[in-house]
């Protein structure tokens, strides 16, 4: 479903067109709040659920998450707006956990079943039943099987051996998606994610068909950053290529970022380069020496959350090398002291990097395109030729980071142009599954002189929760972005 345009992507879009709008324009914020489930689902009779009640309350938690807020309690009186002088503020706003699952949207989708459809010939040879070690499959009068739940031991068996394919396997697609198990039940057999194995990659939120995950936003508290008139900076991931439209070049991206309000526009691959040069110049005094067996990159919060969560025996071999982001926004402020960065994005997980303590000072505000293209939409920005400006902060590895196994090539490159003699051996995993096993084959010592590169998206930072546009499309703009660049390697003082 990622990168698809469904109608739950644009209802999310729809909540926060109306939030950035309220910072924008609103002189009544509890009045205008209020009427936006309203405004979303103005009809009589309901679109998507089987109630107008209970998609305008889904509707009514969704605004509280776009405005920085946690959900209400589901036995509790809780106001809608309650909490909202807190992220009326000008500066970031965040209330943990980053992924919430909304009850009331939830469907409660099986976790793990196997069912018997419309689709069984009621055969004779009856495999399935013949398999099933606990005899769970019975004929009913017809010949059809039928599975007992009460016995069934979800093993599979019959589905593998049904020549008709008529049994079903049902997971929860939020369930499937996570990497890490983070997804339970609750008593009432909705989701929940349980915080402490959640790495905020938001494949749930991408992943689940109901828009029952969301994520907290800061566009509000973005916008009343902006209105104070301090400047304020953004730096900008390289997978913003595309994300637009295919005729939206980056030169009309930039213009369209000066004139919503920004300062000025740099370039995240800048961070890259710097981040690539080191990690090689890492590689090449510790792991190529075999002072450390392998070395793993630090640019994906999710990928370093899990090292650190799942594989605590790793976190010395973590690159201590600055992400991307906070290299950029350091860089940034020392030109810049006054002045406040957003990161503009792909990425769910760097709302929660920037929210750190040692990192809170570099990087003020975390929006994804998703949010961003709402803030342009609520202010009527539109891309033209007219408002283009220059883009050329970086290389073309550096902005080659956006696509999964960009930044080991990079890494690769820049050794192999600067460490002469230095033999390679490079890896890279995406998607938390293949993360988890690349670590597993690490500990057991199976990726010795290796440097990994992890990402929690399939398909890298084309792949992000945050994104507008299908990964395969993403990655074709990147790669042309990557390419256009007048520099192709960065300089190896970059390292020091």
């Amino acid at each position: 479903m990622r990168g698809l345009l469904t109608d739950v992507k644009r209802i999310r879009k729809q909540v926060f067109v109306e939030i950035a709008s309220l910072a924008y324009h609103s002189t009544d914020l509890v009045g205008d709040i209020e009427a936006i489930p309203y405004k979303i689902s103005e009809a009589e009779k309901p679109k998507y659920r089987e109630s107008i009640y209970r998609e305008r309350a889904i509707i009514r938690e969704q605004v509280r998450l776009a405005m920085g807020l946690s959900l209400r309690p589901e036995d509790k009186p809780v106001h809608l707006t309650e909490g909202l002088r807190n992220s009326d503020i000008a500066e970031k706003y965040y209330e943990p956990p980053l992924m919430q699952v909304i009850p009331s949207a939830c469907n409660a989708c099986e976790s793990n079943q196997y069912e018997v459809s419309d689709q069984c010939k009621g055969c004779v040879a009856h495999p399935c039943g013949e398999v099933c070690p606990v005899g769970a499959i019975k004929r009913t009068p017809g010949g059809v099987s039928k599975i007992d739940q009460s016995i069934c031991i979800k093993c599979g068996k019959c589905k593998t051996n049904c020549p008709y394919d008529a049994i079903s396997h049902k997971v929860r697609p939020c369930e499937i998606a996570c990497g890490v198990g983070a997804i339970e039940s609750d008593s009432m057999g909705r989701a929940k994610i349980n915080p402490d194995k959640c790495v905020s990659c938001g494949m749930c939120m991408v992943s689940c068909p109901f828009g029952a995950i969301a994520d907290k936003s800061q566009i509000f508290q973005l916008i009343r950053a902006m209105q104070t008139g301090k400047k304020i900076i953004a730096i900008v991931a390289p997978a913003i290529a595309g994300q637009f439209g295919k005729s939206v070049s980056m030169e009309q991206i930039k213009g369209a970022l000066l004139e919503l309000g920004f300062a000025d526009v740099v370039e995240v691959a800048l961070g890259a380069d710097i981040g690539a040069m080191h990690e090689a110049k890492q590689y090449a005094q510790l792991v190529a020496t075999g002072k450390v067996p392998f070395l793993l990159t630090s640019c994906c919060p999710s990928w370093a959350m899990l090292a650190k969560k799942y594989f605590p025996e790793t976190i010395d071999k973590i690159s201590n090398t600055l992400t991307p982001m906070v290299c950029t926004a350091r860089l940034v402020k020392e030109k810049e002291p006054d002045c406040s960065i957003v990161f503009i994005g792909p990425c769910a997980a760097k709302k929660l990097e920037a929210s750190r303590r040692t990192i809170r000072s570099d990087v003020d505000f975390v929006i994804t395109f998703e949010e961003l293209d709402a803030m342009f939409v609520a202010k009527g920005v539109v891309f033209s030729q007219k408002n283009k400006a220059s883009v050329e902060d970086a290389t073309s590895v550096g902005r080659g980071y956006a696509i999964a196994g960009g930044v080991a090539g990079a890494i690769e490159k820049c050794i192999k142009e600067y460490y002469s003699g230095i033999e390679v051996h490079i890896e890279h995993a995406e998607g938390l599954e293949e993360c988890r096993k690349a670590l597993l084959l690490a500990k057991v010592g199976k990726k010795k002189g290796c440097l990994i590169e992890g990402m929690g998206c399939p398909g890298g930072c084309v792949g992000g929760a945050g994104t507008n546009i299908p990964i395969v499309q993403a990655a074709k703009e990147v790669t042309k972005f990557a390419s256009s660049a007048r520099k192709k390697i960065p300089e190896q003082t970059m390292s020091e």
